[in-house]
């Protein structure tokens, strides 16, 4: 039979300072208590930081649970009278006298509730709210809540992005490489393992983003012994990098969309002395036509009516039935100068052209061989030098910024 403890062992046991009294039950169910620990966890962040957990792929994990779970606890009014008088900071409501600092204020408002919660979230609901599975039984080798290396890479490249200072030196760069493609005078290749080279002043488009490389820094040696440079990467999007080269390659295979921009280089007169590259590929050839035409009108404005056109084969085999065709006035033809092209598209470039002097079109009507009305639409009233010089702005890339004035015969500066 258990001995009663008496008043002198109770004298004893309170002299050695062990609290004898009843065991004091919770104030709060395992539910409430749960809810206290996760909101102390949070002003533990808030107190070494300075500042609220914020939301964000590049933030730490528990960071971003942290996040997620104020926002939960400030939309649960069951979790905001559980935590009354636990809030000294004010992270929950901001009351009247608590004496939160300015910036805390301001921190928070720009975290408020994103949409009614009425409990407080368990860490796997925390997890989920985050974007990442339950483990659902899987082997414990599998790893779970992990990104791919790729997605990484490319979470650490948009981070360390930093606003570009100067980029009003960059932007017509970017203004005019987009006027070329849409124009048909730069085109968009994609990257393969052959042709990831990169070269100062090339562009590129990177998951949906064009890319200017403005600078390329001295050759690096890396640990496996091969060749790395800086670079100074200009996004479109106003900010830049600094990335290095092969880590700009590495992104171009992790992006199965990236393309290289090929400018319009290739576009030459061979008059004008401008030498092909070994790399260049043949795309054609801009024709200008002059016909030999008996008929009054073509006759009294022949020295001003000219065909332009592009051709991807001999201009001379071209025009050889020149008499029988109405696309040539069904007459002989002069050629009166030939452009050559390269890595362009030539269907786009003619309709470019073709656009471009519109406004000269010649509007004349004859009968082809079969005695039908037939309207040519490749010949205008357009001057040689005022053609040449047309091919000259497609060449420096500036045509974009010229109309054909039809009073004045010239090209005029928008």
């Amino acid at each position: 039979m258990a001995k009663s403890i008496t008043d002198e062992d109770l004298n004893l046991l309170d002299e050695l300072g062990v609290e004898t009294g009843p065991v004091k039950s919770s104030a709060h169910s395992a539910r409430e208590q749960r809810i206290v620990a996760g909101f102390e966890e949070i002003e533990r962040f808030v107190e070494e930081h300075g500042r609220l957990p914020q939301h964000g792929e590049n933030r730490d994990i528990f960071e971003r649970i942290y996040a997620v779970r104020l926002d939960c606890l400030r939309a649960s009014a069951e979790c905001r009278d559980v935590l009354m008088g636990r809030d000294p900071r004010g992270l929950l409501g901001f009351p009247d006298g608590t004496g939160e600092s300015s910036v805390l204020r301001e921190d928070a408002a720009a975290y408020q509730l994103r949409a009614p919660v009425n409990v407080e979230p368990s860490d796997d609901e925390l997890l989920a709210a985050l974007g990442a599975d339950e483990m659902d039984g899987a082997d414990i080798t599998e790893l779970k809540h992990v990104r791919p290396a790729a997605a990484k890479r490319a979470a650490e490249e948009v981070a360390q992005r930093a606003p570009c200072e100067d980029f009003d030196k960059f932007k017509p760069l970017f203004v005019q490489v987009e006027k070329e493609i849409r124009s048909g005078l730069a085109q968009t290749q994609a990257i393969t393992a052959e042709n990831r080279s990169i070269g100062e002043h090339d562009f590129f488009i990177l998951n949906g983003v064009t890319l200017y490389v403005a600078e390329m820094g001295e050759p690096l040696k890396t640990t496996a012994g091969e060749v790395d440079r800086r670079l100074r990467l200009v996004f479109s999007n106003c900010t830049e990098s600094n990335m290095l080269l092969r880590s700009l390659q590495r992104a171009f295979y992790d992006d199965p969309s990236a393309r290289r921009v090929v400018r319009s280089k290739g576009v030459s007169q061979l008059t004008f002395g401008y030498e092909w590259d070994l790399d260049d590929v043949d795309a054609g050839t801009i024709y200008v036509l002059r016909s030999k035409s008996d008929h009054p009108f073509i006759a009294e404005n022949r020295e001003v009516i000219h065909k332009i056109g592009v051709t991807g084969g001999d201009v001379r085999t071209r025009i050889v039935n020149a008499k029988k065709d109405a696309t040539y006035l069904l007459a002989d033809v002069d050629i009166v100068a030939t452009y050559k092209l390269a890595n362009i598209n030539r269907t786009k470039l003619e309709h470019l052209l073709h656009k471009f002097f519109a406004s000269a079109r010649l509007d004349f009507e004859l009968k082809d061989r079969f005695g039908f009305e037939v309207t040519p639409r490749e010949w205008f009233l357009v001057p040689l030098p005022v053609i040449e010089e047309a091919v000259q702005r497609l060449i420096d890339g500036t045509i974009s910024n010229y109309y054909y004035d039809t009073k004045s015969a010239q090209l005029v500066n928008l």
